[in-house]
């Protein structure tokens, strides 16, 4: 999965990022409204964590702005303020839940894993693709109906691969769901993933293909 923090505090939105990659998802950062809505224009994010309190526009300007535009990713409130007002104010604008700070990190992955859930049984729950079937709502892998473990990184890359289909995916791409974007992770690095998730498919009735410059899809082997 993709996450969006938007903080204004770098210190506490590099916490929150570094927690959430250590489980293996995607994360951005961004540190004022006006940079999240437009990076929420142009990148497909799956849950977006938002302080009310930003340096430009409030969050809650940016949440109904995400909402009038509708995008319909869930997005979990930060704030100091402890008022019950503006809790009300912030679900009223299309918020999903609602943290205060300070608040505990597991709390918060707790609260996200619930929201990504509940977007997930929304979606569809099984890719299925020859003898390779992903459940995305256990984040369950199974290969000739037997269930097969993999390191976070290569299950997030597979499952990137499954949403795409027979999609071409770049190295670039797949930094940005691995690591985020902008992250100085060298692309040579997706070569690496590339190769041991080949090793691992070797096996099955499915591969993965290069194509020259362009980058890598899944396909049915002749």
């Amino acid at each position: 999965m993709r996450i969006l923090v938007v903080e204004d505090n770098e210190v506490l939105a590099d916490g929150i990022s570094k927690a959430f990659r250590f489980d293996g998802h995607g994360v951005d950062e961004v540190h004022s409204g006006n940079l999240a809505i437009d990076f929420l224009k142009q990148e497909i994010i799956d849950l977006v964590i938002l302080d009310i309190n930003l340096p430009d526009i409030s969050g809650l300007e940016v949440l109904r702005c995400i909402r009038s535009e509708r995008m319909d990713m869930p997005v979990l409130m930060l704030t100091a303020r402890a008022e019950q007002s503006d809790k009300i104010k912030g679900l009223d604008a299309g918020a999903d839940d609602y943290l205060t700070k300070p608040f505990d990190l597991d709390e918060l992955k707790a609260r996200a894993r619930a929201l990504l859930r509940r977007r997930s049984k929304e979606q569809v729950n099984i890719i299925q693709l020859g003898d390779i079937q992903f459940d995305a709502n256990a984040r369950q892998l199974k290969i000739n109906e037997q269930g097969v473990e993999l390191p976070r990184k290569e299950l997030s890359l597979l499952e990137l691969l499954l949403h795409r289909g027979e999609q071409v995916v770049s190295k670039q791409q797949i930094l940005d769901h691995l690591y985020g974007a902008g992250s100085d992770i060298e692309e040579s690095t997706v070569e690496i993933y590339i190769h041991r998730l080949r090793k691992r498919l070797a096996q099955t009735r499915t591969e993965i293909r290069t194509l020259r410059g362009m980058g890598y899809c899944l396909r049915l082997k002749p």
